[in-house]
């Protein structure tokens, strides 16, 4: 039988980094085919691949040990008088800890555009660790690109379900929140319209814009992780145990976590 997430939104579990490539991947297909579901003829929700590269945590490979050694002594093995050289005793290393490596990994957002013509209608971006990692090649980049948009057109959407890292720029401080949904309506810049989510609370539905007269449709995201989570079974993944990554919850919502994960039957 499928389990249930057991948050009534956002799953922190699903932030670890090793997972979030598979998570970001499912979800971006959800969306997709919930959005494309709602959309009328005129427009279709096209999902747009891209690469980014990410710094992470590398399994360790499995030490093959062969059931039987062959040793060539070489021509400096035998010592006169008959003896036979010995080599200095290895020892083991003190400490072992799996690398961080930096990796071309596959992401995608999805682009509402319109039948034929392709005009780019509503961007939706799922951000990943790259787009709110400091440095030029990452938050920058990323920075630079929004940009972009918001002298263009098209509407844009900016899902943070990331806690980690640096959030989209905004003009005023945001309030504290694990994650947020933004969105900047193509008539309403500068003006942004933004969601902060708690753990404690389901998500909103939020609308999506669409070229003007036509109305906007929804977006389910709290719909939409509970189903990508159930299709991929991460359930069978995740340790509900241990504290979620990146270990940075306030006292209050790490007291929340514990008693709401025992509450659910996941923690003991």
């Amino acid at each position: 039988m499928l389990r249930q997430p057991p948050f009534p939104g956002m799953d922190p579990y699903l932030e670890q980094p090793s997972l979030w490539p598979d998570v970001h991947h499912r979800l971006i297909s959800t969306i997709g085919d919930q959005l494309q579901a709602k959309l009328s003829s005129g427009y279709r929700a096209v999902i747009t691949p891209y690469v980014s590269f990410e710094s992470i945590e590398i399994a360790p490979v499995r030490r093959v040990v062969p059931d039987v050694a062959v040793v060539d002594r070489g021509p400096f093995a035998a010592l006169s008088g008959g003896a036979v050289a010995v080599a200095p005793e290895l020892t083991e290393a003190p400490l072992r800890l799996p690398a961080f490596m930096t990796v071309p990994v596959e992401y995608a957002r999805i682009e509402i555009r319109t039948v034929r013509d392709q005009v780019l209608v509503t961007a939706l971006e799922l951000l990943s660790p790259a787009n709110k990692r400091p440095g030029a090649d990452g938050a920058d980049a990323y920075e630079q690109k929004r940009q972009e948009i918001f002298r263009s057109t098209a509407h844009l959407i900016e899902l943070d379900l990331l806690r980690g890292g640096r959030r989209p720029q905004v003009a005023r401080p945001l309030p504290d929140a694990p994650y947020f949904i933004f969105l900047s309506r193509m008539e309403a810049r500068p003006q942004l319209e933004i969601w902060p989510l708690a753990l404690a609370a389901p998500i909103p539905v939020v609308p999506v814009p669409l070229r003007y007269p036509d109305a906007p449709i929804t977006l389910e995201l709290g719909r939409a992780i509970h189903d990508a989570y159930q299709r991929a079974r991460y359930d069978l993944e995740l340790d509900y145990c241990e504290p979620p990554p990146p270990p940075d919850l306030s006292a209050a919502e790490a007291a929340w976590l514990d008693s709401h994960l025992r509450a659910q039957g996941v923690r003991r």
